[in-house]
């Protein structure tokens, strides 16, 4: 049985895991078209609307059909619902996307804080800046609520990781000493309000960082796999506590094929894993074996460990190359 076979829906996220800034991660194409899967694409990035999102996925060669999107903007706009009358004043801090969904809300948006505004909605856009952010200051001084779509400290682009929406709320949060209720990822209400948009009893949730995507699907109890080509690498994952641990690792979307004993954490690939002391000893490795089945086989020990291992020392040729690709 494969990490495929065992699931009946798909919750993936994008920045990291499908894409890099827009350009499709090697081999993520191919996998959605061909898994035969119901899919949503379950993203923190609350600076695209939905319908742009499935008109960039359709553009790097995804067959979108009956596929679904659900933005941390769409669900600090459910919470905010839930908490606020509608026809309340609220200043948006963010895209015009943003905006349109909150005044389609039936919310009145405005742009001052000196029209009082009874919430402050903040979420991810690269026009924001000072002034922007002064404005929901003064408003969340003044008494307003306060919701983020998401707290994501950084954004991987194809340049690298840029300023992401928690670093822009950490300077909201600085000024107020106000902190906000997000919406987005690790919260679980949005892990399982993607499930039911897909009726699935059984998903899986894919996603490359630990303390967002991990998180929580973990805490939505859903299984997880973890992709290595975002945010989180081979170091963080074996420092990672329980709670941000996945169930299952690889080194992209197309290990989703793998058997699901391989796929999760256990020796592998020749290689084999032992503590000794503070440090645990990787040794072995056979011709052609992967640095995804030593990290999957160091794993295993380090998370039966009571804290973190103080170093991973390479005892082979093999094992010494691998480790050096880790990050």
């Amino acid at each position: 049985m494969t990490v495929l076979t065992q699931h009946d829906g798909l919750l993936l996220d994008l920045d990291g895991t499908v894409w890099e800034g827009g350009t499709p991660i090697p081999h993520a194409v191919d996998v959605i078209n061909s898994c035969g899967l119901p899919t949503i694409y379950v993203t923190n990035n609350a600076s695209r609307a939905p319908e742009s999102v499935l008109g960039m996925l359709e553009g790097i060669g995804i067959e979108v059909g009956k596929s679904k999107v659900l933005t941390s903007a769409q669900a600090a706009i459910t919470l905010a619902k839930q908490e606020v009358k509608e026809g309340s004043k609220v200043l948006v801090v963010g895209s015009d996307s943003f905006r349109d969904l909150a005044r389609n809300a039936g919310f009145e948006l405005v742009e001052s804080a000196e029209e009082k505004p009874t919430a402050v909605l903040q979420g991810m856009s690269k026009d924001i800046g000072w002034k922007q952010l002064s404005e929901a200051a003064y408003a969340i001084n003044n008494g307003a609520r306060y919701f983020a779509s998401n707290l994501d400290a950084s954004l991987p682009t194809e340049r690298g990781f840029a300023v992401g929406n928690g670093s822009l709320v950490a300077a909201v949060v600085n000024a107020t000493g106000v902190q906000p209720t997000s919406a987005g990822k690790p919260e679980p209400d949005m892990f399982t309000q993607a499930a039911g948009l897909l009726n699935a009893e059984k998903p899986l949730a894919v996603g490359d960082r630990l303390d967002t995507d991990i998180a929580g699907g973990n805490a939505a109890a859903m299984d997880t796999f973890h992709v290595l080509t975002g945010v989180s690498g081979e170091l963080e994952l074996i420092e990672a506590p329980k709670e941000y641990r996945p169930d299952f690792i690889g080194s992209g979307l197309h290990e989703l094929a793998l058997p699901v004993s391989q796929a999760k954490p256990g020796a592998q690939g020749g290689f084999t894993a032992r503590f000794d002391g503070y440090d645990i000893l990787l040794e072995g490795g056979d011709p052609g074996a992967t640095s995804v089945q030593a990290l999957r086989t160091v794993l295993e020990v380090a998370w039966a460990l009571p804290k973190t291992p103080r170093y991973i020392q390479p005892r082979t040729e093999l094992a010494e190359k691998v480790l050096s690709t880790w990050r």
